[in-house]
């Protein structure tokens, strides 16, 4: 009867036991260096990892400004750096609309660390840049303008999009080999993809200048 009674006793016990690991709630990660995101020894903690369904949710919401000069510059801006003017990439591109030095010192703009935290200063600055580009690409804007070439009709603002992406001289191989010299940025971004996606906005109102300065 003893023996019986501490069989029954000793399987219950397991059963409880076994039944009970499978009830264990989710075990948090945790993280101390991960690639991108450092923490000290003394901030290590513990973080939930966000399901599919949770991630799904993080978008983007601009509002659309249609094909105005204001719907141009932020069609460009959210390609380049999604509007953030303090942005440096891995090549040394600055700002919200990825500014080269060299680009920054044809507009008359040498102090970079006062750049990213202007942003009025980045708009004139890009303004600036079309001007400049627009003079030099002014024969090519007249010759090519509203033409079809490689399946993509030509505009003004393609043109202008594109030199901002790859420079003046660049657009000039493209359009004058009918497409065949193309250029890639070093994210492997297309001059002919620019001409696409920013084509037939109004950038009518920017003045050519050979070398427009932005004032400080």
């Amino acid at each position: 009867m003893i023996k019986r009674q501490w069989i029954y006793f000793s399987g219950l016990a397991l059963f409880i036991v076994t039944i009970s690991t499978g009830f264990k709630t989710k075990e948090e990660k945790q993280f101390g260096r991960i690639e991108g995101f450092h923490l000290a020894e003394d901030e290590i903690t513990h973080y939930s990892v966000p399901t599919i369904d949770e991630t799904a949710k993080v978008n983007f919401n601009f509002p659309s400004t249609g094909k105005s000069y204001v719907g141009f510059k932020q069609a460009i801006a959210i390609k380049e750096s999604q509007g953030m003017y303090t942005l440096v990439n891995r090549y040394g591109y600055m700002g919200k609309y990825q500014f080269g030095k060299s680009a920054l010192r044809s507009v008359g703009i040498t102090n970079t660390k006062g750049f990213l935290t202007n942003p009025g200063l980045q708009e004139r600055a890009f303004r600036a840049l079309l001007s400049k580009n627009k003079w030099e690409l002014r024969k090519e804007i007249n010759r090519y303008e509203g033409k079809v070439m490689k399946g993509i009709t030509i505009t003004e603002s393609g043109i202008l999009a594109a030199a901002h992406l790859a420079g003046a001289n660049s657009v000039k191989l493209f359009l004058n080999s009918n497409g065949k010299n193309g250029y890639r940025d070093g994210f492997g971004t297309s001059l002919r993809s620019y001409i696409k996606k920013f084509g037939g906005y109004d950038t009518s109102g920017i003045v050519a200048h050979p070398s427009p300065q932005v004032q400080l």
